[in-house]
């Protein structure tokens, strides 16, 4: 059942298709009181909307938010606070167990408030895939897929008996089991609607924007769909999901205006890292992206999903695409039902949100780019928003391995027990992975035809090369293989390892030992190339230094050649059975190649096929046999599930917000830390803190998994904060890993925060631009505050980090004025004093007072970057989590 409003507005109408009528909130009639809103981007008009439907005469959604979008066409940066419903959440098995820990603990924190346990259910509908813990153990054989499943279930056996205790337990909400699909993949294909439709409490069927918030970052993907969604962090996303409303500003809107079509043998993976490059640098943090123009309809649905998957790259809110009979076309292929299709049609004509090509929105401002202009392009070695033009790869290589590693050229040793060598710049994983590509057939065709074309003249990848090929949805294999094209790919070493995000999220498994040990033992610097979307240090593999996004078809060139330290186009990438010179243009299928096959191996009947009966899961799913119960039996001594320590002594009353006085920093930090250097999600070594636990626990090193898997457990976690091991803490010079400095002593982050929590003092952390880029990662914010932060001091902060942290109640603080922790020669021995928090206001400045060792003191001005009054709220409360606690509890 939807909620909806008072509509003092009066703008409730109804819409007739094919002899059905539905309830809608007509923008027509909203222009009637507010003036002309035709012109307002299409983004915003599904805000627009959203306003309309839950106007409840100013209790959270008054008049003054409806023309304040409105005003947005005089003012396009308004500024002006709303609260935004989505229509539905999608969360992924990463993110979603910590979001089930917290429903389960909330539950056993209202019943001992004295409120009602029913209360703590979703009012919207929630999706969960499991696709973030399949690793790449096996690889490159026909049984890999299978055997990585048996390990998946074999690793995780208790996080799925919970979430499938969740399923049972929680209204609106479903599970998606593994070995489905990426979350938004099954998003894309299957699950998003375009316009969704519910009862309201009359018994009226009302249709309204499809709209999702989700636990991951990529949740934008589905913004090539015409569906508004952006990732949250997962304590966000829980209070959506309880019905509470998203506090946010209206924001900026940039234009990204597309002209011409991609030129022959250029991908849509070129086409997105070129606007990554140029959306980076033209500074879209916290903004929408919309794309029109032109030259939006050369553009496949699946290419322009490829586009708005990557908006935390380009780090944007969304990067979004309006509706057209492109993306009708879609939902026919992809199985959506004709009533839903011809309610999509009729609702966006009807609401204006139907995109043409001439289309000319009012924008905050523009950015323009010929797309026929893009030529075949990688991102690395370290971030994906730098692209680098494809015959240039093995000159910024070879530059970064002098300037950065002290060496003048390539290094080769012997691998041990091999008849090979291993050297720097080797590619020692070679990955099709991630929803990004993988949603694309065309990209994933053109693979397939450079395994075949590659295949018929018996090359196959260098021996030092891991090969892997996991797709986003199930769907990929069955035209793969009807295409032909999948038995070329497993005879090049391509074999399906699993439907899930693997390498893309730092499960690529393990190297083979020897080759681990060569390159440990030697420095070796070994690289990555996959069709992923993040490429930060220490997330694909420990052993791997530099990592390079690129298309599906490069990927596979790439495990040919088996090198970046060679140009890719003038050198060959092998040889041929006979031993003749093979060339990148010799195996790279046409544009007209790609197309032919394409069409004729991709029907709907797949896509109904597939996702059928898609909650029913495979045999290992059937046989987890749980039942649901209205509060969850936490069991003793687990290493994945616990009780989380949030709402311990918690009270209705929140404590008065108390000054931090005398702090020291925890940690000192540069710029472009990312969630996962503060929160990794890759291996636990067994001399960090988190490692050290386990093995107390009775876990052995085998058995270990990743901080990813363990999400459930905040012992685990809060060891594990800022324990990446390429992360540099300014503390302590010199020095990679998750060390600082304590009373002159060097130790792990977590033993230091113990030592200081032991004396009672509060901690801040220090760090420059871009705080908190990358993945909407809540453990990031938690296990701050769980090591005793109180607050961040840092140069520009990414959006959801920064809404995560106040939804944690730790408050982030931004230089001004041109200050920096260098300009202000901060150090590890400085203590810090904030005060008047009690009386702090969204966006005030506030004083910081810093005293050296010698007992000199001075104070810099910071702006308090809790945005709105809503936050406000939840910073006084402890964190969102308890303020939605306590307002359910009453």
């Amino acid at each position: 059942m939807t909620q909806v409003g008072k509509d003092t507005l009066e703008t409730r109408s109804t819409l007739t298709v094919d002899g059905k009528d539905y309830a809608y909130y007509s923008l027509a009639k909203a222009a009637e009181h507010v003036g002309d809103v035709s012109r307002l981007p299409f983004s915003l008009k599904v805000l627009l909307e959203n306003m309309l439907r839950f106007e409840d005469d100013g209790f959270t959604v008054g008049r003054e938010h409806v023309r304040a979008i409105a005003d947005w066409l005089k003012n396009p940066a308004t500024g002006q606070e709303i609260q935004y419903r989505p229509a539905r959440v999608l969360l992924q098995d990463f993110t979603g167990v910590p979001c089930v820990v917290d429903l389960a603990a909330m539950r056993d924190a209202i019943a001992k408030l004295g409120g009602d346990t029913a209360k703590i259910n979703p009012q919207v509908p929630v999706n969960l895939v499991i696709d973030h813990s399949v690793m790449v153990d096996e690889f490159g054989h026909p049984k890999a897929f299978e055997q990585n499943v048996a390990f998946e279930y074999a690793r995780n056996a208790e996080r799925y008996d919970f979430l499938k205790w969740g399923s049972k337990s929680f209204r609106n909400f479903s599970a998606v089991p593994p070995g489905t699909g990426i979350c938004h993949q099954v998003n894309l294909e299957h699950i998003a609607r375009g316009v969704w439709s519910s009862e309201d409490e009359s018994g009226q069927m009302v249709a309204y924007p499809d709209t999702c918030v989700g636990t991951d970052s990529h949740t934008t993907m589905v913004n090539g769909l015409g569906v508004l969604g952006w990732g949250v962090g997962g304590i966000e996303a829980e209070a959506a999901m309880l019905g509470q409303p998203i506090s946010m500003l209206i924001p900026e809107v940039v234009g990204f205006r597309l002209d011409g079509k991609l030129a022959e043998g250029v991908t849509a993976t070129d086409l997105v890292l070129t606007c990554t490059q140029m959306l980076r640098a033209a500074g879209v943090v916290g903004r929408f992206v919309e794309f029109y123009g032109p030259g939006v309809s050369t553009l496949t649905l699946a290419d322009r999903a490829t586009i708005a998957n990557m908006a935390p790259e380009y780090g944007a809110t969304c990067g979004f695409f309006g509706i057209d009979g492109k993306t009708l076309d879609y939902m026919r292929l992809t199985g959506r039902s004709d009533e839903t299709i011809a309610l999509v049609e009729a609702y966006s004509r009807e609401q204006g949100m139907w995109f043409e090509p001439d289309n000319e929105p009012v924008f905050t401002r523009t950015i323009e780019l010929d797309i026929g202009a893009v030529v075949p392009s990688l991102a690395g070695p370290k971030r994906p928003q730098d692209k680098v033009i494809l015959p240039e790869v093995d000159d910024l290589f070879n530059s970064e391995l002098e300037e950065h590693y002290d060496k003048s050229e390539p290094e080769r040793v012997e691998v041990e027990g091999k008849d090979h060598d291993i050297g720097d710049g080797d590619v020692v994983i070679a990955a099709i992975t991630s929803c990004t590509n993988t949603s694309n057939p065309d990209v994933m065709v053109a693979a397939g035809l450079v395994a075949k074309k590659a295949n018929e003249r018996g090359m196959k990848p260098k021996p030092w090369v891991k090969t892997s090929l996991a797709p986003g949805s199930q769907v990929v294999t069955d035209y793969l293989e009807k295409a032909g094209l999948q038995e070329h790919l497993d005879a090049i070493g391509f074999d399906l390892v699993g439907y899930g995000c693997t390498t893309c999220i730092g499960n690529s498994g393990p190297l083979a030992p020897p080759i681990s040990e060569a390159i440990n033992g030697n420095d070796i610097v070994a690289a990555s190339v996959l069709s992923g979307n993040r490429n930060f240090e220490g997330r694909v593999s420990p052993d791997v230094r530099a990592n390079f996004l690129a298309s599906p078809p490069l990927v596979v060139a790439y495990a040919l050649k088996g090198t970046v330290t060679e140009d890719m186009i003038d050198t060959p990438i092998g040889q041929d059975r006979e031993g003749n010179d093979v060339f990148l243009k010799d195996i790279w299928p046409s544009n007209d190649e790609i197309a032919e096959i394409r069409s004729g191996a991709i029907d709907r009947a797949m896509f109904e096929a597939r996702y059928a009966d898609v909650y029913k899961g495979d045999e290992h799913w059937q046989a987890i046999d749980v039942t649901g119960s209205d509060t969850y039996q936490w069991r003793p001594g687990s290493t994945y599930v616990a009780n989380p320590p949030y709402f311990e002594d918690m009270s209705m009353t929140p404590a008065p917000v108390t000054d931090i006085v005398e702090a020291k920093p925890l940690a000192i930090l540069g710029d472009s830390v990312t969630t996962d250097h503060i929160s990794p999600a890759g291996s636990i070594k067994e001399d960090s803190p988190a490692g050290k636990y386990l093995l107390e626990n009775q876990v052995a090193k085998a058995d270990f998994n990743s901080y990813g898997s363990r999400r459930g457990n905040h012992e685990v976690m809060m060891r594990g904060t800022f324990a990446n091991i390429r992360i540099r803490n300014e503390m302590v010079p010199g020095v990679e890993g998750g060390y600082t400095a304590f009373e002159g002593e060097q130790m792990p982050i977590y033993d230091a925060a113990m030592k200081h929590k032991a004396n009672g003092t509060p901690l801040v952390v220090i760090a420059g631009k871009e705080y908190g880029t990358g993945s909407s990662r809540d453990w990031a914010a938690k296990g701050t505050i769980l090591l005793g932060v109180r607050a961040v001091i840092v140069e520009s902060f990414e959006r959801i980090h920064r809404s995560n942290l106040v939804g944690m109640g730790v408050l982030p603080l931004q230089f001004q004025d041109g200050d920096t922790r260098e300009t202000l020669g901060l150090t590890g021995d400085d203590s810090f004093s904030i005060r008047g928090l009690a009386d702090l206001k969204p966006g005030q400045d506030v004083e910081v007072e810093v005293t050296r060792a010698n007992g000199e003191s001075f104070s810099f001005s910071a702006k308090c970057r809790i945005d709105t009054a809503n936050e406000m709220e939840y910073y006084r409360n402890g964190g969102i989590l308890h303020y939605v606690l306590r307002k359910l509890a009453a």
